[in-house]
């Protein structure tokens, strides 16, 4: 099995920085690709942005393109989402997920709980 659980999250002003994180356990957290979610109450879940499980490709969501950046460090188990010049639709709560054999992935198996971005006005 893989657990999955996100931190960094918080309340930052418009035109701030976040660096969130996503701490992998489980047997296979190295093998799989990982990829970060968002959602605002009331609306649909979606997709934020996914890097490979090898070779470090990136895939971006349009409205993320150029402010936010993924990453992981496969011998920390861990990815991150580096999100700048946050502006406040970018409030929602992230979730980290794992899973997927394709590229771009097209479904992911395991899922964090999430954590919360606020951006203030």
């Amino acid at each position: 099995q893989v657990q999955l659980v996100e931190s960094g999250g918080g309340l930052v002003q418009a035109g701030g920085s976040l660096r969130l994180s996503c701490a992998c356990s489980g047997r296979t957290c190295g093998s799989r690709h990982m990829a970060w979610f968002r959602q605002v109450p009331g609306k649909e879940r979606v997709f934020v942005a996914a890097i490979s499980w090898i070779g470090g490709n990136t895939y971006y969501a349009d409205f993320a393109k150029g402010r936010f950046t993924i990453s992981r460090d496969n011998a920390k188990n861990t990815a991150y989402l580096q999100m700048n010049s946050l502006k406040p639709e970018d409030t929602a709560i992230y979730y980290c997920s794992a899973g997927s054999s394709t590229w771009p992935p097209t479904a992911m198996n395991y899922w964090g709980k999430g954590t919360t971005v606020t951006v203030s006005s």
